[in-house]
């Protein structure tokens, strides 16, 4: 269907046997997306970036047979993920929303905060994301709601998946538009068309006309398991999500933080810890950050960068380098925002101890630089005033 409609999806391939996921493996190239078929959540799904992960995966983390393939893609490095939800009754098509994720393509999208409406992306990208959107749901024949997943690289669209059901951002849709477009889905389900369906609830909105920005935010369980991992991944871990609603992004984003339980700081101390390749791109964040106050401590490679690009950044050793050390720090209550990414088996493993201390002792942490981004320009906007309550209904009302 994707070729007969020229649309684009990264490279992928369906092995049936280990030695057929080894070819495809050759093909494709590194780093690969792998995953089983038939699971919800992105179970035992993973990236995989050289051949001893892939090894290990394939021998020990799968069973690949002729009835259970695996699914293997391309990982597309750096991609912006969207979620589009719409309604079509096999003739007209309605685009209810388009979700841009601010965490990168790769963290399942169960677990990434998103935007509605999307706060970088042209109109151009949106209008395309919308007529394909519209063509796949025509050529599937879709009566009822029907669920894509893009990832956007530059100016590249590519289609990552198709659900033809309703996901589990239809409530935050509904609830941002307006717009009971579950009822709507039903009725047209039952035999309606999608302009007699809407006419029962007053019409169809015009998502371009809100004036109010949403933020979706997963919640997680992980205070309630001791000793597991906090780093998020392509295997879904949140076990609900909340929402905060803003005529601005960075509030309605802080909003989101509280309604999860993560209470951003107004002043104290941030630490930093990037892996090279995000140094550059960490910059901004930190620097708005040291502009607010913020006293800025860091691992050493990380501290000599910032060092390098006049922020005063103070060393603080990492566990492996002996007390006193970061860990001990966030016991003490001397650290209040965590900023760390990493990558590779070891660096994850040196690093796990680092997260949940921070998870212990409720000290927010962000893993992705699309995250510090977001959170960076919440507690920017924070600072100059305090977080105002209004109903539900205002949002519409006052639009």
């Amino acid at each position: 269907m994707l070729t007969d409609l020229g649309l684009r999806q990264p490279r992928n391939g369906i092995a049936r046997s280990v030695e057929e996921a080894r070819r495809i493996v050759a093909e494709i190239g590194y780093p690969v997306v792998i995953r089983p078929s038939y699971v919800l959540g992105g179970r035992a799904m993973e990236i995989v970036r050289n051949e001893p992960q892939f090894e290990r995966y394939i021998t020990q983390a799968v069973v690949v047979s002729g009835k259970s393939p695996v699914l293997i893609d391309s990982y597309l490095k750096d991609a912006i993920e969207v979620d589009v939800d719409c309604l079509s009754d096999g003739t007209s098509t309605y685009v209810a929303g388009i979700m841009e994720h601010i965490e990168e393509a790769g963290i399942h999208s169960g677990d990434s905060a998103c935007s509605l409406p999307v706060r970088s992306l042209s109109t151009a990208i949106t209008d395309e994301l919308a007529r394909q959107t519209r063509e796949m749901a025509l050529a599937l024949k879709v009566g009822g709601l029907m669920n894509v997943q893009f990832a956007i690289k530059g100016e590249d669209i590519y289609v990552l998946e198709v659900n033809p059901r309703a996901s589990r951002t239809v409530p935050f849709v509904a609830k941002t538009i307006g717009s009971p477009i579950a009822k709507v889905a039903a009725r047209i389900m039952a035999g309606e068309t999608l302009d007699t369906a809407f006419a029962a609830y007053g019409g169809a909105p015009d998502p371009h006309s809100l004036k109010h920005i949403a933020v979706k935010e997963a919640v997680f369980p992980f205070a309630r398991f001791p000793g597991v991992d906090t780093l998020l991944g392509p295997e879904m871990r949140s076990t609900g999500e909340v929402m905060g609603l803003d005529y601005d992004f960075a509030v309605a984003f802080a909003k989101s933080q509280l309604g999860a339980g993560v209470e951003l700081p107004r002043d104290g101390t941030v630490f930093v810890s990037v892996r090279d390749g995000d140094k550059q791109r960490a910059l901004a964040p930190i620097r708005r950050l040291y502009d607010l106050g913020f006293k800025v401590i860091a691992t050493g490679g990380t501290q000599r960068f910032l060092l390098d690009n006049d922020i005063a950044a103070e060393k603080i050793n990492k566990v492996l380098e002996g007390r006193p050390h970061i860990e001990d720090a966030i016991r003490n209550r001397q650290v209040q925002l965590v900023l760390n990414t990493t990558e590779g088996a070891k660096a994850l493993s040196d690093s796990r101890s680092l997260r949940r201390a921070a998870l212990i002792h409720k000290v927010p942490y962000y893993t992705t630089l699309a995250g510090m981004s977001a959170a960076a320009e919440a507690i920017a906007a924070l600072s100059t005033g305090n977080l105002e309550v209004r109903p539900l209904q205002s949002y519409f009302t006052a639009a």
